[in-house]
């Protein structure tokens, strides 16, 4: 069966011949991760396999940012009821399998910010193209958490452990040039380049055998699936873990009421 993207409300799918388009339309202006699209997103990687029409996907944010990360509001309501953290744990799981194990090639065109689970399925796209306007970071630290939904496995395969403990650890937020500079993007363009050069990158790739595509795709990402299932489901416990505490309650509490957090170590 087809599958149809009309029903998604956080995802909007267009079309360039054999080029699918996802973009993320969260919430907020940052396009801040709610229940529905953390969600949706756990299911939209595996109907863009599943669908014929395509060949390549190109993931976006719509307006000016990708995807600023977890939505304060859904945080709140974590630790008021951790049972809900508890239940989005197999979605958390299948974000990270589903972009990994999706055989067609993927492009992040990198319009504005990743933050959080935002940096994490960016980077987790087999080319990323970033605006020169655009930043990126994993600051899970900075709101309590443990860097639990793919940060983990990814940062340091990019970048190297040394660097990618640096960053997790601080919650640093990069700029485009600055995540070139480590190697975590591929290219950075003019903002009003960025059409251009996913065009072109994508033209590129499309230009190949389809499954000569795939398959490379696929051969280079297994020991990246392999690391995800070492890695994931820890990382993903110590991430509930931390949702319970004093620091994380105080970290969104702070973030919402925008004055600067206290933190006891508890």
């Amino acid at each position: 069966m087809t599958p149809s993207f009309s029903a998604y409300q956080r995802l909007k799918a267009t079309r360039s011949g054999r080029i699918l388009t996802l973009s993320l339309t969260g919430p907020t202006p940052v396009n801040a991760v709610d229940a529905q699209m953390h969600h949706e997103l756990s299911k939209v990687f595996l109907d863009a396999q599943d669908d014929p029409d395509s060949d390549l996907i190109v993931l976006t944010g719509e307006g000016k940012a990708f995807c600023g990360g977890g939505d304060a509001a859904w945080f709140r309501t974590h630790i008021e009821n951790p049972a809900t953290f508890r239940a989005i744990g197999p979605e958390a799981k299948r974000i990270i399998t589903s972009l990994l194990e999706m055989e067609k090639p993927i492009i992040c065109r990198l319009n504005g910010a990743a933050a959080g689970l935002g940096a994490t399925i960016a980077l987790l796209c087999d080319v990323v193209i970033a605006s020169e306007k655009a930043i990126i970071g994993d600051p899970h630290v900075k709101v309590g958490l443990t860097a639990g939904d793919g940060g983990a496995v990814i940062w340091p395969q990019l970048i190297g452990f040394a660097r990618a403990k640096e960053l997790l650890m601080t919650g640093e937020i990069l700029t485009a040039e600055r995540a070139l500079s480590l190697g975590l993007v591929n290219h950075v363009v003019p903002h009003d380049g960025l059409d251009a050069k996913v065009a072109e990158i994508a033209d590129r790739i499309l230009a190949n055998p389809r499954w000569a595509v795939r398959w490379t795709k696929t051969s280079v990402n297994i020991p990246l699936r392999a690391l995800a299932a070492q890695i994931s489901d820890a990382a993903m416990a110590y991430e509930m873990l931390s949702n319970t505490l004093e620091d994380r309650k105080e970290a969104v509490n702070a973030f919402i009421d925008k004055r600067p957090p206290i933190f006891t170590g508890e």
